[in-house]
């Protein structure tokens, strides 16, 4: 069946939707990964999975799901936390802004909500962080509201079983897709036929080399009847990714170091790095280090020692960060482009929440033996 994506989905086949959701739900429940949070029945625990695993490895979010709700195990506690609390524990899962809003979120319903999340996507969606897929998702799997979600996964499984075959990103097959989810959604388990879609997109409805012979829907797919899976989704082509190289400096005074924290609208917001920025054109890595430090906090430095240089790439962009270890040689510390900027001692770093390509500096600097004023004494 090829769905025409400029034609409004008025009903699909019935045959076809009720064989569609009897054979995947039985693949589904036959074959689903052993996921903690399919276990429970907390929306609350249930809303922060959903989070979680949006831009995060499945594996990444098995360890960390359960200790992010042992530091918050209620609403009301997340609702009741400082900012800088929910970004330490939230450190190194990336997308910082979908901890905010969770904290965000929590207030609003702590405060105005009677203390838990709405039982549909309509209202849910009013939330801070609440998108169409995060709504969908919590609303189906948390209170079985009859609404279909549409990820990256989804999009790949529908796309193929109709061979929808136009740009995914224009609003019209964006619409026939969301119609086509909303349409096979087996309203009685909707929350279950959800996860079994996205399921059978991350596990056999694969980008490369889909697994066709284990889909339980491949004799209905026009995909595999044109022996083209990989054909689907098609989407325009990426322009090149730009990639900046930064100059930070690990400013030390004794052991302590100098650190600021990221205005909270802006990317990494509220999280704590080291001073620097993007070197500049015909600039060297260590001058660009030495004005930058100076632009964003009033400190006069001087670039000591290269330390090392850390490659990281964000969503839309790659960087190569070089650090240097810089000694003060004048001007006063004043907030200029970073906020609150202080020094601090080695063994309190820990209380702070540090960007990724942050943290891995300091981790080498624990393998090292730490700040080289403590080298320098484990040396003598």
């Amino acid at each position: 069946m090829v769905l025409d994506v400029y034609a409004p989905l008025v009903e699909l086949d019935r045959a076809f939707v009720r064989s569609t959701r009897r054979r995947l739900l039985a693949w589904y429940d036959a074959n689903q990964r052993d996921l903690p949070w399919r276990h429970s029945d907390d929306p609350y625990a249930i809303w922060i999975s959903e989070v979680m695993l949006q831009q995060t490895r499945v594996e990444t979010v098995l360890d960390r799901w359960p200790r992010f709700l042992a530091r918050f195990p209620t609403l009301e506690r997340l609702a009741r936390s400082r900012e800088q609390s929910v970004l330490k524990a939230w450190e190194g899962l990336g997308y910082y802004s979908r901890a905010r809003n969770l904290r965000k979120a929590a207030a609003l319903l702590h405060k105005h909500g009677a203390g838990e999340l709405p039982r549909s996507a309509e209202a849910l969606r009013r939330l801070p962080g609440f998108g169409p897929y995060t709504a969908a998702a919590v609303a189906s799997i948390a209170f079985g509201e009859p609404v279909a979600v549409v990820d990256g996964n989804v999009v790949r499984v529908i796309t193929r079983l109709f061979g929808i075959g136009d740009d995914v990103t224009r609003a019209a097959t964006k619409r026939a897709i969301q119609d086509a989810a909303q349409a096979l959604l087996a309203p009685r388990r909707a929350g279950d036929f959800n996860q079994a879609v996205m399921e059978l997109g991350a596990t056999v409805c694969v980008p490369r080399n889909p697994r066709c012979a284990q889909c339980p829907l491949s004799s209905g797919c026009v995909a595999k009847a044109e022996d083209a899976p990989e054909r689907y989704p098609v989407k325009p082509r990426r322009k090149p990714t730009p990639h900046y190289d930064i100059a930070a400096g690990l400013v030390w005074k004794g052991d302590a170091v100098l650190i600021g924290r990221r205005p909270a609208d802006g990317l990494l917001g509220g999280l704590w790095e080291f001073p620097g920025g993007k070197v500049r054109e015909g600039e060297s890595i260590a001058d660009a280090c030495v004005r930058e430090i100076e632009e964003e906090t009033g400190l006069r430095v001087r670039a000591a020692e290269r330390f090392l240089s850390i490659d990281h790439a964000y969503t839309h962009f790659k960087i190569t960060m070089h650090l240097f270890h810089c000694v003060p040689t004048g001007g006063t510390l004043e907030a200029r482009g970073t906020e609150a900027p202080r020094f601090v001692p080695w063994g309190e770093l820990d209380r702070y929440p540090f960007p990724r390509a942050n943290r891995r500096a300091l981790d080498e600097l624990v393998a090292l033996g730490g700040p080289p004023a403590l080298q320098a004494t484990s040396r003598d």
